[in-house]
This record gives C-alpha cells, structure tokens and sequence, in this order.
C-alpha cells in the first residue's frame, strides 16, 4: 500500500497508508489529523483542509479547480505550493507524497 508523510502543525512527522483512490483529506481525518477539519466534506468551500505540497510533487498532483484557487488566494497562509487535501485523490504516483498541514486560519 502507497505512504504519504505528513507533518503536523507541531513539525511531528508521520508515515500514512493511503489506498490508490482514497482523498487525502479523510485519510487524515480517519488517522486523527485533528488539524484538518473539512468542514464541507471536500466540496472545495471552505479551506479548513490546507495543506503544503512539498516541492518536486506539485506537477503529480491534479490541476487546481477554479473554486479552490479562489479559497486560497483568500487565505493569509496560502503559498505557491497550497492546496486543499480534499483535491488530491491517491494514486500510484504519489507514493511518498510529502505534504505539511497548514497553520489554522482564524
């Protein structure tokens, strides 16, 4: 089974099991990633899954929505390598995804 590594907003780092097809954003939540809520179950309207793509892996992932790219320019956090976990479907080509969760926006 794929990894993504993942570090938390305290700089802890882990290593995740992700299924080919699964989203990101609900395999964080299901391993207790209290930092990424999604509050609108992926739907791209409210940001609270933001997350840091490390570089060298922003050209594996899907384009971004038009939706989502207008939740993070609003954002104070956003970098060029932001994106909104609940975008980002598994694939094979991911493995050893790299990714940091995003300070809360207030």
């Amino acid at each position: 089974m794929p990894n993504i590594i993942v570090t938390d907003t305290e700089g802890q780092r882990s290593e995740v099991p992700i299924a080919v097809g699964e989203i990101l954003m609900e395999v964080l939540n299901e391993n207790d990633f209290e930092e990424i809520e999604g509050v609108c179950g992926g739907i791209r309207s409210c940001a609270t899954c933001h997350v840091y793509v490390k570089e060298g892996w922003l050209d594996k992932l899907s384009d971004k929505h038009e939706e989502e790219l207008e939740l993070l320019s609003g954002l104070s956090t956003q970098q060029t390598n932001s994106r909104l976990s609940c975008q980002i479907q598994m694939t094979d080509a991911l493995d050893g995804l790299e990714l940091t969760i995003a300070p809360f926006e207030d």
